[in-house]
C-alpha cells in the first residue's frame, strides 16, 4: 500500500496522472478497509445522557425554559418524547398537556418599535400544551398558563408524594432508545409581577411583615428606591426599608382600561393622588416601551404590549432582566443650589390586562417647593 502512495506522488505534476491517483487511493482505501475488517460508522446514543437537575419547580403563568441536556456525543437529530406523566400514587397527569393560545415569536424584538401593531407583527398566537419539552430537549412552561389549569404546590406548604407530578423521557435516534426516569414538576403558583414580596408565595395573600410575621395587622410592602426624596413636614429624608416605610408600591389590575393599558400614579397619605406633573423632570417618552401616552391630574398611561419586559433583550426601558422607572423632580434648596429627587423601582409584570403602579406616600407628601 504504502508503494502505491509514492508512486502516485512521483507522478503528481501531471493532471492526468494526479485525478488517477486519487482515484487509486480511494480505492486502495476501501479495500484496506474490508482486508482489515473496519467497522463503519455507527450512530450512537450515549447511556449517559443525563440533566444538571430532574426537579423543576417553575412558577406558573410565566414561560419558563428548564433544564438543558447534556448528550454526550450522541448523534443528532434527537427525539424527545415526554411519558408515563403521574401522580407520585400512580393517577395519570394530564392538566399540563392541555393546548392554550401562547405567544410565540416570529420576529426578532428590539425594543424600538414604534407601536403595538409594529411589536404583535413580529408574534403569532399558537396552540401549545402548557408543559412540553422542545427539540432541543429543553422543557418549557408557557405563559398560558395559571392557577386555574394548573393546581399548584399546596396552598399548606406540603409537599406529599401524592401531590408531585412526576414523568419519564424517552430519547431517541436512528442508533436506538434511552428512557430517563422520574423527573419532577412542582410549580409554585402564579406571581403575576415582579417584586412580589408583597404576596405569600404558597396561598397567593398578602405576605407578613418581615419583622413582624405573627401580627395580622401588619404586612410587608413593594419598596422603591429613594434619592433626595425630602419630607414636606419633617424637612428629612424619606426611606423606606423593613424598619420605616414612607414610601411603598403597589402593582394591582385596575377596570376600564383596554386590555393592554399601563398606569402609573402617586398618592398622598390620604390616598388621593398627587398630580404627575410635579415630577418635573421624568422623562416620560422613555419611562417605558408603550404609546399613546395619556396624561391626568391623577395618573400617566400607556398602551403597552405584555409580559413586561417582553423578551430577555436588552433595551433602554430595561436592567438586568427587569423593566426600569425613574420619575425624577427638581427643586432649589438652601443656597440656590438646585437638587433633584428620585424615585426608582424594577419591575415585570407577566400576565396580560390593565395594570397600575401606585407610589404611596404613606407618612408625608414629598417636598416639592423650593426652599
Amino acid at each position: 500500500m504504502d508503494n502505491l502512495v509514492k508512486k502516485v506522488k512521483l507522478q503528481w505534476g501531471n493532471p492526468l496522472y494526479s485525478v488517477l491517483g486519487i482515484m487509486i487511493v480511494a480505492f486502495g482505501l476501501q479495500g484496506c478497509e474490508k482486508l482489515y475488517d473496519l467497522p463503519e460508522e455507527q450512530e450512537f446514543l450515549s447511556p449517559n445522557i443525563n440533566y444538571p437537575s430532574q426537579i423543576f419547580e417553575p412558577i406558573i403563568g410565566r414561560t419558563s425554559e428548564l433544564g438543558a441536556p447534556n448528550t454526550d456525543n450522541s448523534t443528532k437529530p434527537l427525539k424527545f418524547e415526554i411519558v408515563n406523566a403521574r401522580y407520585g400514587d400512580g393517577r395519570p397527569v394530564t392538566d399540563i398537556f392541555q393546548l392554550r393560545p401562547t405567544y410565540v415569536w416570529t420576529g426578532e424584538y428590539t425594543g424600538i418599535e414604534t407601536s403595538l401593531e409594529e411589536i404583535e407583527a413580529k408574534r403569532k398566537i399558537e396552540e401549545r400544551p402548557l408543559f412540553e419539552v422542545q427539540e432541543s430537549g429543553k422543557f418549557v412552561l408557557w405563559g398560558a398558563s395559571t392557577n386555574e389549569l394548573i393546581t399548584p404546590r399546596p396552598a399548606d406548604s406540603s409537599n406529599l408524594v401524592q401531590d408531585r407530578r412526576y414523568f419519564d423521557l424517552k430519547i431517541t435516534n436512528v442508533g436506538g432508545e434511552r428512557i430517563i426516569r422520574d423527573f419532577q414538576l412542582i410549580p409554585w403558583r402564579e406571581l403575576p409581577y415582579e417584586p412580589n414580596n408583597d404576596i405569600n408565595r404558597y396561598t397567593g395573600g398578602v405576605a407578613p411583615d418581615p419583622k413582624d410575621p405573627r401580627n395580622p395587622n401588619k404586612r410587608d410592602y413593594i419598596r422603591p428606591s429613594l434619592t433626595n426624596v425630602i419630607g414636606a413636614e419633617s424637612n428629612r429624608n424619606l426611606v423606606t426599608n423593613d424598619d420605616q416605610k414612607d414610601v411603598v408600591v403597589y402593582i394591582r389590575p385596575f377596570e376600564g382600561g383596554n386590555g393592554h393599558n399601563l398606569r402609573f400614579s402617586f398618592w398622598a397619605p390620604d390616598s388621593t393622588a398627587i398630580n404627575p406633573a410635579k415630577f418635573n423632570e421624568t422623562r416620560w417618552n422613555d419611562l417605558v416601551h408603550g404609546f399613546n401616552r395619556v396624561n391626568t391630574t391623577e395618573y400617566v398611561q400607556y398602551d403597552v404590549a405584555y409580559p413586561i419586559p417582553l423578551t430577555t433583550v436588552a433595551t433602554k426601558y430595561t436592567t438586568g432582566g427587569s423593566a426600569k422607572l425613574e420619575f425624577a423632580y427638581s427643586r432649589l434648596g438652601f443656597n440656590n443650589i438646585r437638587t433633584t429627587a428620585y424615585i426608582g423601582l424594577n419591575f415585570k409584570i407577566f400576565r396580560e390586562g390593565d395594570w397600575e403602579i401606585i407610589f404611596h406616600f404613606r407618612r408625608e407628601l414629598p417636598k416639592f417647593e423650593d426652599e
